[in-house]
Parts: structure tokens; sequence; C-alpha cells
């Protein structure tokens, strides 16, 4: 009965509404045509040919030597017309008994009628209304000016949540691959919103809130309107972003606003996204705006405590930083459940690739488990980028649908950035490069716990003048220390071959040089992969910063410590040199092939340094490392 009566409400106020937008929009084109009439009417003289003014005395010579062809008298004017057809005009400063007679002895036609006496009012009203029409104009657009004023200054509290209705949310599970784990812990939320009495007659709470947690891009919002379409309950959508302004205590309003929303649509879910942006950790601002936003904070933990849990009201929220939250947003009660969105693994990445290519023309000869295997690491959103980019790449070649080669292109497009053909090197530059990146595909091929190459350019890509890209042969969740010396041994390798064949070396290896640095001190500082320093933490994270938590380092070593530190960074990383340099001497004729082909092919795939290089991994570690 009440949706039927706000329905009939609806049309109702559609149909008679005065301050509909149609209604606004006659009356500013009425406005505009009276304008322009009454701007047409008043001109319109000036349109006509003027008439020359003449003082009385020439009047009288022009008339007594035949100049005057007409003259139409009216009390104290004569108008009329020259012999040459020039208009003229003239005032009779003093009663002439001389003039007709003067007139009719030079053959001018004479004529003359009363002076046409206007009513008042309409003489009036045709002074005042160009006036009258410029001041309704000028209220109508202040008028509503104000008037939107008002509508925003009164909406300004209200919250900036994007309602869908009931039925409209079309996005379900189905939609959502390569997140088994975070479905099922959702599939509670969706059966208290279908059947709430299931849990309630047995004393069960449902969880008040669901923290989606994970890295950029792996559907945490696609995941909370998934919950929404299968519940088939309203979904309000908001940013944290969206609840602070610059005003004092608009935030809490809009906090106080969508939850009064949401209990008046109970059941529904309430979807926050990047709440990071609403939700930092209290304490670390230094007042300001920054008390704005604590305030909005307060209020919505209070809010989420306000509610009962058979209210049917669910609150998710989304974030890439959860180390930032406050902790009274997270304990139970508020948060109950964090639901960590991870980045998919092969089955996950087989099954995203598998829904997004549903939507393009695919070839039969594409095999979604291959490119699967060849994506690790990727998100959603990447592989979901790399079936448009592969759709694009056959679109511009006039293909009716997507083969292997294109989804081939398009990984190396998201890997390794778009080719830059147009950018041409000059011949020792290429040579430079060449040997720079044979250096890194080598060293990657031959040793033994280094990832296995996937494919080595010289064609400048992205920023990079050229590019090796390795890609691990499966998910790999943590780094042994195996692996990182063999990283680090081959990042060297692109440096100690251009010092190998060149005799010198240039600015291409400084990003190798900074990657391999940090990634040194991490192990040295962070992961305990020092003999000498052990597994000790050596750097603390100071805690009251504006902006964040993390953002600077607090020594809590001494001078000595700090300085063994160091030591211990700069022999890893010459370490690391010393066995690159080692490797490519004793290596050099295959380090010469690869170097000397891609300048001729310009780009070479695992296969083909199978083909060139045969050689296998290294059985041993013949140049050992010690840290």
């Amino acid at each position: 009965m009440e949706k039927k009566v706000s329905e009939d409400m609806n049309k109702k106020n559609n149909g008679q509404n005065p301050h509909s937008p149609t209604s606004r929009n006659f009356a500013l084109f009425l406005i505009i045509v009276l304008i322009l009439f009454s701007i047409f009417y008043l001109m319109r003289q000036d349109v006509k040919k003027q008439p020359v003014e003449l003082i009385y005395s020439d009047f009288i010579t022009k008339a007594s030597q035949g100049q005057v062809k007409k003259a139409d008298i009216i009390e104290e004017n004569i108008s009329g017309d020259l012999v040459d057809g020039t208009l003229f005009h003239t005032f009779i400063p003093y009663n002439d008994p001389n003039l007709i007679n003067l007139l009719i002895n030079n053959k001018v036609n004479v004529s003359g009628s009363p002076r046409k006496e206007l009513n008042p009012f309409l003489s009036g009203l045709i002074q005042i209304l160009p006036w009258l029409l410029i001041l309704g104009l000028f209220w109508f657009f202040m008028f509503r000016q104000i008037q939107g004023s008002g509508n925003k200054a009164m909406s300004f509290g209200k919250s900036k949540a994007r309602i869908h209705k009931k039925g409209q949310m079309k996005v379900t599970f189905d939609d959502v691959a390569g997140e088994d784990e975070a479905k099922q812990e959702l599939h509670e939320i969706i059966d208290f919103l279908k059947e709430p009495k299931k849990f309630t007659k047995i004393g069960a709470r449902i969880p008040k809130g669901v923290l989606l947690v994970g890295p950029p891009g792996t559907g945490k919002t696609l995941l909370a309107r998934a919950v929404a379409g299968e519940a088939d309950v309203p979904f309000f959508s908001i940013s944290g972003s969206d609840f602070v302004e610059m005003f004092v205590g608009v935030g809490a309003s809009r906090v106080r606003d969508l939850f009064q929303q949401g209990l008046k649509n109970a059941p529904c879910i309430l979807f926050i996204d990047e709440i990071d942006a609403v939700g930092r950790h209290r304490g670390a601002g230094l007042g300001g705006g920054h008390d704005e936003r604590e305030q909005t904070l307060n209020q919505l933990l209070v809010e989420m405590d306000g509610f009962e849990a058979n209210e049917g009201v669910i609150l998710i929220a989304a974030t890439n930083r959860p180390d930032v939250l406050d902790p009274a947003l997270l304990r139970p009660g508020r948060f109950d459940r964090q639901v960590v969105v991870a980045t998919p693994d092969l089955k996950g990445r087989e099954g995203i690739l598998k829904v997004h290519s549903k939507k393009i023309q695919v070839d039969a000869d594409v095999n979604i488990s291959v490119i699967a295997r060849g994506t690790p690491g990727f998100s959603g959103a990447d592989l979901e980028n790399l079936v448009n980019e592969a759709a694009l790449l056959a679109a511009r070649r006039n293909n009716d649908k997507v083969t292997m080669k294109e989804f081939d292109e398009a990984k190396d497009k998201v890997l390794m950035g778009p080719e830059r053909r147009s950018m041409i090197l000059q011949p020792e530059e290429k040579e430079a490069v060449a040997w720079h990146e044979a250096g890194h595909a080598l060293l990657g091929f031959i040793l033994p716990y280094a990832d296995p190459i996937h494919k080595v350019t010289i064609i400048p890509r992205g920023q990079a003048l050229g590019l090796t890209q390795s890609l691990p042969e499966g998910d790999k969740h943590s780094r042994d220390k195996k692996y990182l010396l063999d990283m680090l041994v081959m990042m060297f390798g692109g440096r100690a071959s251009e010092e190998i064949k060149l005799g010198r070396v240039d600015t291409g290896a400084g990003n190798d040089i900074q990657r391999a640095s940090d990634i040194a001190r991490r192990m040295i500082c962070e992961w305990g992969m020092s003999m000498k320093l052990g597994p000790i933490y050596y750097g603390a994270k100071e805690q009251e910063i504006f902006l964040g938590r993390e953002i600077t380092e607090h020594k809590r070593f001494g001078e000595r410590t700090s300085q063994l530190i160091d030591e211990e960074v700069s022999n890893l990383l010459l370490g690391c040199y010393r066995k690159a340099l080692s490797l490519l001497k004793e290596h050099i004729k295959e380090l010469t092939i690869l170097a000397t082909t891609l300048i001729d092919k310009e780009t070479l795939d695992l296969e083909e340094i199978k083909a060139l290089v045969k050689l296998e991994k290294l059985k041993k570690d013949k140049y050992p490392i010690k840290i």
C-alpha cells in the first residue's frame, strides 16, 4: 500500500509540478521572446532613414529657392522631402503668417494634421515596458540562483550516497571469479538479509560490519555489489572522501543521514569505499581541518553502535590500507569481520579471464589456461585490462575475432609498457642497450633460483630503452634468501655486461642499482638475513604523523650499528656485482651471441634464447656470497 501511494504521488508531482524543468524552460523562453520583440520595436526607428534637422531660416531659404518638394505641418513641427529626396525636419520658433503663402507660391505640396493624443496609460506603459522586462529577467535569474543555493544549503548535510533500489542491482556472484574464499565469507551476510529469523531464533548475532581488505584492483567494490545483488536488497554506495568537507560538522551530518536512510530502507547494505579517507587513526592530526575528519570518524563509530543486529542494516567497507585505520573501527561490534580480497591464484585468474572473455569474440585457438599461467601477480583489474587491450588490437587489425597473438601482445604491453618504435636510437646506443639486456637475460637464464626469462627486447617501451621481463613459474607468496641473491646478481648483469664489452658504464643501469640497493637494505634491516647483525629489525616507524603512521623512519640504534649496516649492504651489493662479472666472463661466447642477435631481431622470447644459448641452469653455487 505504501509503495502504491508513493507511486501515485510521484505521478501527480510529475504531472503538475509548477517548478518542473519544463515549466522553467518555457518561462525563460517566453521572457527571451518578449525581450527580443521589445528591442526590435524600440530600435526599428533606427533602421529607417533618419531626417536631416534644419534650422527654420535655412528651411525658409530652401523653400524660396524651390528646393522643398513636400511639407507636412503638425503644430510647431514641419517634416517633409527636399527635391533631391532628402528627408528633413524643422521647428517653427514663432507664428509666421506668411509661411503658407511662401510654400504655395514655390509649388510646395503642403499638408497638415492635428496631433494625435495617446492614451496616457498606454504612453506610460510603452515607456516603462523595456525597464519592466529587464527587471523581470534580472529577478528571474536571481530567484533561481537563490532558490538553488537554498536547496544546496538545505541538502549540504545530506548523504551523497548513490542509491540502487531493490531489483536494480544486476551484479551477482556469477560475475565475480577468483575470490571463492571471500564469497564464502560473505554468504552468511546474504543468508541473514534473506532469512534473518534463521539466525535470530538461535540467538546468533550477524556481523554488523564487514571490512574488505586487499590490494587495488582485486574486486572489493564488485564483491560488495554482488552481495547486494544476491540478497536483492537496496544498496547505498558512497566514498569515504564524500563525507569530509571544508565546513565543520558536515561530515558527521552526512554520516547520520546515511544511517537514517539505511534504517528506512532496511534490510539494506551500506557500502563505504576507501574508508581510510575518513577512518584513519585518531590523534595523528595537528588540528584545523583534520579535526573535522576525526569528528566524522567519531560519528561513524557512534552510528555503528547505534543500531541493533536484527535491524537488517549491514555496513560493508573497502580499503587497501587497513594498517592506518583506527583500532576502534576494527573492534568486534563494528567491523566484526575482515575479508581479505587478495590477488587471484592460477585458478582464480583463469576464472576471471573466462568471465571477461565472454564479452568479446574469442578465436578457437585461444587457450585461457596458458594466458592465466603467464600472468602471475595480476589483479582482476589487470586481467580485465589485458582482455580489453587484446580486443582493441584485434579491432585495430580489422579482425573478426581475438586470437592468441593479440593476447600475447596485450600481455607484453601490460607487463612492459607500449612500444615506442618512433624513438630511434643511435647505433652506439642501440649496441649498449643490446649488451645491457643480454647480460640480464643470460644471468636470468642460467641462475638456478632466478625466475625464468619471459622476453627480452631492445625496443623502447614506456620509459625504458630496453627491457628484460621475467615471470615466475607459479604463484609465490614469499621469497627466500637464495632467490633474492640471484635476483640481485641478475639486476647487476646489465652494468657488468657493458663494462666487459664496452669498457665503460653509463646511466642505463641507474634503475637497476636503485632497486638492488633497496632490496639489499631490506634484507639486512627488515628480513634479518645478515649473519653479523642477526635477525633483528633495525628501524622503528614513527607514529604521530599528519598524513599517516609509516612515512618516516626513526632510528633506535647507535652510530656503530648504523655503520655496520652500511658495510653489510655495501658488501652484499659488491659481492653480487662481482658474481655477475665472473659469470658473464665465463660465458662470454653466449653473451656475445645474445647481444648480436638482439641487435638484429630486437626481441627474443624464452624459446629463442634456449635455441641460441644452449645452456642449462647452474647446478651449484660456484660463487657463493656470504652475508
